[in-house]
């Protein structure tokens, strides 16, 4: 599609005009308020082409335009211009990181929170998780009877944490004693490679490396490392999705984590780390997100270590604003995984 540059202009403008108001955008709206040196009647055929070329549309017969989901697309793909955040945004999220750096769910957290402070929607980032389960660590800490919360920690930060059952009671010095060792005996090693000490240790040290193998392989088998949500409120609070269902199931494809994996396997984690990806309208796959955007990035360490963030809201969303807070926390994301695996 062949737009001219005074097509695109227009465009730009009502795109961004109804981002602000929610409202269909009209001739005279544009003639005052950006100063154009063009008559109403010229942006209104120019209004009319845009429309048959499908990028807007009139809701009403008297009223303005409103950008169509190929309106959208084709200003996230041809007019958007990549943009950063302002540097004094850019140096509090840097501080606010280094503040929690030590702590990797502080950090997950903060950037879900960062994400929907800074775009006003909803959030969601998945913890560094990899294709191959490498032991870093063990915690085994008596609970009650035979109960032990068992805590596990992969290299790069992921932690499982789960209550087991033995056989018998132990008590604490022990299960410390077990849990020491076996992190000397393992680390960095993958399901293979701790698999060979079977048979070396004694029946509760067996036991517990039978928990830990059998763990490892669900770590394994799961598409994301955990899932931290924020800003669900900012989403339902949109005018477009005043007393409406659709902002609830756009939601919950977020919150289920089946259908989260699946847009994630089908999108984000077929991309390069910090590259973007922009879902309009559900492009047709999700009709859960008919009625919104999700901007979504991958971070990490692509031969080790990767996870996701994103952002959906409204197809109204400011893009440029979003795509560029995306696009920077995935940054300061990634550099933090490389800092944690070069420990």
């Amino acid at each position: 599609m062949r737009l001219t540059d005074r097509q695109k202009l227009i465009l730009t403008l009502i795109i961004h005009e109804h981002i602000r108001t929610a409202q269909p955008v009209g001739s005279k709206t544009l003639v005052e308020k950006y100063n154009l040196s063009l008559s109403s009647a010229t942006i209104r055929n120019e209004m009319a082409a845009l429309t048959d070329y499908e990028l807007l549309r009139q809701p009403h017969t008297s009223a303005g335009r409103v950008p169509t989901e190929e309106g959208y697309r084709y200003f996230v793909g041809n007019l958007i211009q990549q943009s950063h955040l302002p540097n004094a945004t850019r140096r509090t999220i840097t501080h606010q990181f280094y503040q929690s750096r030590q702590d990797i769910e502080q950090w997950l957290k903060l950037a879900a929170s960062v994400l929907a402070n800074q775009s006003q929607a909803a959030s969601l980032v998945t913890a560094p998780h990899s294709d191959k389960a490498i032991f870093k660590h063990l915690e085994l800490i008596s609970t009650q009877g035979r109960q032990v919360l068992m805590v596990l920690v992969m290299m790069g930060g992921e932690i499982r944490q789960q209550f087991i059952s033995l056989a018998e009671s132990v008590p604490q010095d022990r299960l410390s004693q077990i849990a020491g060792h076996l992190t000397h005996l393992c680390a960095r090693g993958d399901i293979n490679q701790i698999s060979r000490y079977r048979g070396q240790l004694d029946s509760l040290g067996q036991e517990i490396l039978d928990i830990l193998i059998a763990e490892m392989s669900l770590i394994e088998e799961s598409a994301t490392g955990e899932i931290y949500l924020d800003g669900m409120t900012n989403v339902l609070a949109e005018p477009e999705f005043a007393d409406s269902d659709e902002a609830r199931q756009a939601l919950h494809v977020l919150q289920e984590r089946s259908l989260l994996e699946n847009l994630l396997a089908r999108t984000v984690m077929n991309t390069d780390v910090g590259g973007i990806q922009v879902l309009i309208g559900g492009e047709g796959t999700w009709e859960e997100l008919r009625q919104c955007s999700v901007v979504l990035a991958r971070y990490g360490d692509p031969n080790t270590l990767t996870g996701s963030i994103g952002v959906l809201g409204p197809i109204r969303m400011p893009y440029d604003r979003t795509i560029s807070t995306v696009r920077f926390v995935a940054n300061v994301l990634s550099d933090l995984v490389l800092e944690t695996l070069a420990v």
